[in-house]
């Protein structure tokens, strides 16, 4: 099943990130068989970022809760929140590089 996974970050974490962030990157070159895509979100461009948006591929919300999980910017305490969401793709037989 495809699911959307959003993510907050706690306010003022930004040194935080910057140390995590090669771990966080290996660990979800990991994991892409199951991470189809990743990234940061920001208000603007130029900003730092707040947050982050998976696409992810596993059979149930507990098997994603249980990855992200183990994910070094939650085990760091980076995150603040995150949400999962049921994702219905339109055009199923579509693929896009991103």
């Amino acid at each position: 099943m495809l699911f959307a996974v959003t993510f907050s970050d706690k306010p003022g974490k930004q040194a935080l990130r910057a140390r995590k962030l090669c771990a966080h990157i290996k660990w979800l070159d990991r994991h892409s068989s199951d991470i189809l895509v990743a990234g940061s979100l920001r208000h603007n461009l130029r900003e730092n970022a707040v947050g982050g948006l998976w696409i992810v591929d596993l059979p149930d919300k507990s098997s994603v809760e249980s990855l992200l999980k183990t994910d070094p910017f939650w085990t760091a305490g980076l995150r603040e929140s995150y949400e999962i969401l049921h994702w219905s793709k339109a055009f199923e037989d579509r693929r896009a590089a991103v």
